[in-house]
């Protein structure tokens, strides 16, 4: 079972920036889809922002022009950048990676706090 593993979360002050990775334990192929969603506790889990394999990038539109997501194939890694975050970014941010085959892999989150 592959696992996703996310690192650069934390606490940020409003304004601030910061840059989450994404590593799979092991290579992943036949991927269609990977990047992030968050969560905000009494909420459902929302998209933040996704890259496919054909290179098309979709944002939430709260993020627009705040976040950037990419891809470093060679270390088979996706990472968001937020700038200018907002208290309302803070979240539990989730690692994702959707398949060919519709399965969907999720990493276990790791929280985003923005102080204003």
């Amino acid at each position: 079972q592959v696992q996703l593993v996310e690192s650069g979360g934390g606490l940020v002050q409003a304004g601030g920036s910061l840059t989450l990775s994404c590593q799979p334990s092991a290579t992943i192929l036949r991927w269609h889809t990977m990047g992030w969603y968050r969560q905000v506790p009494g909420k459902q889990r929302e998209l933040a922002a996704v890259i496919t394999s054909g290179g098309n990038i979709r944002y939430a539109e709260s993020v627009k022009g705040r976040f950037t997501i990419s891809r470093d194939s060679a270390k088979n890694t996706v990472i968001l950048q937020m700038n200018t975050k907002l208290p309302e970014d803070t979240a539990v941010y989730y690692c994702y990676v959707h398949m060919i085959s519709g399965y969907d892999h999720w990493g276990q989150g790791t929280q985003v706090t923005v102080s204003s």
